[in-house]
């Protein structure tokens, strides 16, 4: 495969999640503290493409029980390394996260970067799984040993709006 035909494959990576999608959330009460209550709540998720398919962003609505706010979330592919970039920008915080960088096998995106939690280095993971053009799933997950473990602390359920 050229690189150009390469390229231009990446940048349909994301067309399955442009658009409106209503989002099922489940995070656990506490992260990496042994927690197993989940905490459920709705949001919405409206994904534009950017950066002629190399690009693209969401705007988030999550209901959170203690508080409803906006997030973003920020993607970018990078020709050199052949990896995306992901970005989360929180309003609570006014802060964007340490990126999470990876790519899509056999319908499955993995993203993985470093992080800390309450002052621990850790290895945060996204994953992207059970794609479709009506549905998607997305988890997060933690590692505090160097990813030897992982510890799933949040995963969505989005559904395309009609």
């Amino acid at each position: 495969m050229s690189q150009d035909s390469d390229l231009e494959r990446h940048r349909h990576d994301w067309d399955w999640l442009i658009g409106s999608w209503n989002v099922r959330h489940h995070r656990l009460k506490e992260r990496l503290a042994g927690s197993t209550e989940w905490v459920e709540f709705d949001g919405a998720c409206t994904m534009v493409p950017t950066l002629n398919g190399l690009g693209n962003m969401d705007d988030n609505w999550l209901d959170i029980p203690t508080g409803a706010y906006r997030a973003m979330g920020i993607r970018a592919f990078n020709p050199e390394t052949r990896l995306w970039s992901i970005w989360w920008f929180d309003e609570r915080m006014q802060t964007i996260d340490p990126p999470v960088r990876g790519g899509f096998e056999d319908g499955v995106g993995t993203f993985v970067g470093d992080d800390t939690l309450r002052g621990m280095p850790i290895i945060v993971r996204f994953r992207w799984s059970e794609i479709t053009t009506h549905s998607a799933r997305w988890e997060q997950a933690f590692s505090p040993d160097g990813g030897a473990t992982w510890e799933v602390n949040w995963w969505m359920r989005f559904t395309r709006t009609v």
